[in-house]
């Protein structure tokens, strides 16, 4: 059923317009909805509600949720594991562009109902996942987070 929809931004006034609204949406994280300890588990990243990269990267990818289609009659047709099909198709997306020798960051804004409004998205999508694309700026900091070892996350029954 592919229940999604990417727009591919480029535009660097759309750009502008993602960023403030996203930056907003993040300012009233920070100061009013985090709780404490989230906040704690952010520091160690050193983020915060200041998202210059939403312009500078060359693409943005907002990914849409589609929990259903409307068909040409006006009638509805529901997607069944709409998240699940989503949460792929993103996964290759971004296995794909990491392929091409691509950077990639994820953002989540939330709520990110903006993306619909800047981007001409309907009403009955729900923004998943905004993807910011590019070469890595010069002297870009990667944090330096250290991964599971394979045995906390996987299990092998032969």
């Amino acid at each position: 059923m592919q229940p999604w929809h990417f727009v591919a931004v480029a535009d660097a006034e759309l750009k502008r317009r993602v960023r403030v609204a996203a930056e907003k949406e993040e300012e009233e994280f920070y100061q009013r909805r985090a709780p404490a300890e989230w906040l704690e588990a952010l520091a160690a990243l050193g983020t915060n509600s200041n998202k210059p990269f939403l312009e500078t990267a060359p693409w943005l990818i907002a990914i849409f949720s589609q929990p259903y289609r409307v068909n040409a009659d006006g009638t509805r047709m529901k997607h069944y594991y709409a998240a699940e099909s989503v949460g792929i198709a993103t996964g290759l997306l971004v296995a794909a562009l990491h392929h091409a020798g691509l950077a990639t960051l994820t953002h989540t804004p939330s709520p990110m109902a903006f993306l619909n409004q800047i981007l001409g998205r309907p009403s009955h999508e729900k923004p998943f996942l905004l993807l910011v694309v590019g070469h890595p700026a010069e002297g870009a900091l990667v944090p330096d987070i250290t991964r599971k070892a394979l045995s906390e996350v996987s299990s092998f029954r032969p």
